[in-house]
């Protein structure tokens, strides 16, 4: 095993390259379980559903719910989407996992104990992705490049917006622990350069998010550039996660308050 530093590594946590080709193979069909487990059959599944549309005409009429109802019985749903958040915890605490068991803990991937210092830069990170994305969506939306997202029902149950929040930062966490910390360190293990951990990482968010269309994806490979390579300059992850939580939630919650009011929000 060799060191491999590079300014583009995670201060830290030493990434340490596997040269060993039986751990090197190993790390390989790691990668690959977990990607079809959590975010990588997710991208192609996404980008067959936009190539669909564009033989098929289209995403002028297109509507893609993102946190659709599960059950038409009220408590069935409310267990179901519960389940859901908990799915998604679940996959970073895999990734997580993956890693402690080759000698790289939570805190050497920068999920230690929260500091109040993570706090600025959370909201900033949401400001700075959050207002653009929604700017970015009315704008695909309008030229068609995007379906209409439906980002929470209107039900107006009273468990509804705490269960939104909820699976926003269940979002959050999956997706930042996995596709950022664990896969960046991953593939740096590996002998993949900074840059090159960085654009896969980005190129994996963005492509998991195409079921919304070009601008969901390419806002959200925008997105993967700005925290990866945030999360390479500093090497703290729970920034990352409360910001992702944060946009998630001021959408989820906010396209609910709005339909209830009788406005149509990316539509």
């Amino acid at each position: 095993m060799v060191a491999v530093t590079s300014r583009a590594d995670p201060p830290g946590a030493d990434i340490v390259r596997i040269d060993d080709p039986t751990e090197r193979r190993a790390l390989i069909v790691e990668l690959v379980i977990v990607g079809v487990l959590t975010f990588g059959f997710k991208a192609i599944g996404a980008a067959l559903s936009l190539l669909q549309w564009a033989l098929t005409g289209g995403l002028g009429d297109v509507s893609v719910a993102l946190n659709p109802s599960r059950s038409p019985v009220a408590a069935i749903d409310a267990v179901r989407q519960a389940m859901g958040a908990a799915t998604l915890v679940a996959f970073g605490l895999l990734a997580l996992y993956l890693l402690w068991r080759t000698g790289i803990g939570p805190r050497a991937l920068g999920l230690g104990r929260p500091r109040r210092a993570d706090a600025a830069p959370s909201l900033v990170l949401a400001a700075v992705i959050g207002l653009p994305g929604l700017g970015l969506v009315a704008l695909a939306r309008a030229l068609g490049w995007n379906a209409e997202l439906i980002a929470a029902p209107d039900d107006g149950l009273w468990w509804r917006g705490p269960l939104l929040v909820l699976t926003a930062f269940a979002n959050g966490f999956a997706e930042e622990v996995v596709v950022v910390g664990y896969l960046i360190t991953r593939l740096r293990q590996l002998g993949v350069g900074g840059g090159g951990a960085l654009a896969a990482s980005a190129a994996l968010r963005g492509g998991y998010h195409l079921y919304q269309g070009v601008g969901g994806g390419l806002g959200n490979l925008a997105m993967g550039v700005v925290f990866g390579r945030w999360y390479q300059v500093t090497g703290r992850l729970w920034p990352l996660v409360i910001a992702h939580g944060v946009i998630d939630a001021v959408a989820f919650v906010g396209y609910a308050a709005l339909s209830a009011a009788g406005a149509t929000p990316f539509g």
